[in-house]
């Protein structure tokens, strides 16, 4: 009798990887993904990267536009690699037309919105910012600043991490030449936005500009729900994996951003790692342990240089709407104990997003972690509840 399938949960960088290094191994692997085609937010559109092109001859069979909305595990292997979303923080204006976040403008872009033209302020914090900023430069808008939260303190010690990663700096210098003439500011802020017109904070000093479109985000979050509702164990808000990807729940492996925020090449090795470790190959998987090791430092520099600073929590006001599918201001929750009363009492993260937007911000905001994710993770049709189906005795 064969062995089941490897369940492959999540088509960027770490599932597609995971999915092809499985499958070398001889197993029978299934990727899902709810978007059109395999490449997660990073390579969206992009036809000539090598993974993909490797995915399409791997045998690997891939079913996108399959929304994974709660798990159950009759002792098949699954590998998650649900990725990262952004994290919002609310400010005066946030939730006006004309504003979106980096990466969702990033995405927009890909998928063929025209920026040609067009005014555009990017904010938040991360490296995110510059590859976004390049990304509007490339396609014909203008970029009229970008204002990054971090100190140039942080920024100048992030850089002198990068002199032992040539490759890194490399990438940085060329992003760099992509956003000459484009003013880069540190210690800066929005404070608001409204009608076009930006407020932003740079130390003690105010000052606005016009713009057509507002792209702020801070940074990424893991998305550990599935993880969650599996009894993963998690450790600051990440998925906690040993060297070989496996997570306190036998049989589930986790590789990329949901393990910790580090970037494509952390997402890659983990996926290599879980896709072989998952297969049985654990002499291959072993031998990128080096590789996974410096991805990890990178990635801790990465989360140190660009860490929250707590002045942010002052940016709402007390009419600011934090979860903006239920209209909660941040006056109806600022003096809340915790996420399960904002829900009980205002019904905060009750509604479409179910709480990816607004729990990540409340948690910064009040320091909230107590979330606990129930099935279905997404929502799903009535219809699908009352007969899931199955995937051929296998989860899904």
């Amino acid at each position: 009798m064969s062995a089941p399938a490897i369940v492959v949960v999540g088509a960027g960088p770490a599932g597609v990887a995971a999915a092809c290094r499985a499958a070398g191994c001889g197993r029978r692997v299934v990727l899902l993904d709810d978007n059109p085609a395999p490449g997660g937010q990073i390579w969206r559109g992009d036809r000539q990267q090598r993974w993909l092109a490797r995915l399409a001859d791997s045998g690997v069979e891939v079913r996108c536009g399959t929304t994974v909305s709660g798990l159950e595990l009759p002792g098949a292997t699954t590998i998650l690699a649900t990725g990262a979303r952004e994290l919002f923080l609310p400010f005066p204006g946030w939730t006006s037309p004309g504003v979106t976040g980096a990466g969702g403008l990033q995405a927009l872009i890909k998928s063929g919105f025209s920026i040609a033209g067009k005014r555009v302020v990017v904010a938040g914090s991360g490296l995110l910012l510059p590859a976004v900023a390049s990304l509007v430069r490339k396609s014909g808008g203008s970029v009229v600043l970008i204002a990054e939260q971090t100190s140039a303190m942080n920024m100048a010690a992030f850089a002198a991490a990068l002199l032992s990663r040539p490759e890194k700096l490399a990438q940085s210098a060329e992003a760099a030449l992509s956003l000459l003439g484009v003013p880069y500011f540190t210690r800066c802020v929005v404070e608001s936005f409204d009608g076009g017109r930006v407020r932003l904070r740079r130390g003690n000093a105010i000052f606005e500009c016009d713009t057509d479109y507002l792209a702020s985000g801070f940074g990424l979050v893991p998305n550990t729900e599935l993880a969650a509702l599996l009894g993963c164990r998690l450790l600051a808000g990440a998925v906690e994996v040993d060297e070989f990807q496996q997570t306190t729940v036998a049989g589930v492996y986790a590789a990329g951003e949901l393990t910790g925020i580090g970037g494509v090449e952390k997402s890659l090795v983990e996926g290599e790692i879980a896709g072989l470790a998952a297969a049985g190959a654990v002499d291959e998987a072993r031998a990128l342990f080096g590789r996974s090791r410096r991805a990890r430092r990178f990635s801790a520099a990465l989360n140190r240089a660009f860490a929250l600073d707590g002045g942010l929590r002052a940016l709402p006001r007390d009419e600011t709407l934090v979860c903006r599918c239920e209209d909660v201001s941040h006056s109806r929750l600022k003096g809340l104990a915790s996420w399960r009363q904002a829900k009980l009492h205002t019904r905060c993260g009750m509604g479409p997003c179910q709480g990816r937007v607004c729990a990540a911000a409340a948690q910064f905001l009040y320091g909230w972690n107590d979330q606990s994710p129930r099935p279905p993770v997404f929502p799903v049709p009535a219809g699908l509840l009352a007969d899931p189906g199955s995937f051929e005795g296998e989860p899904t």
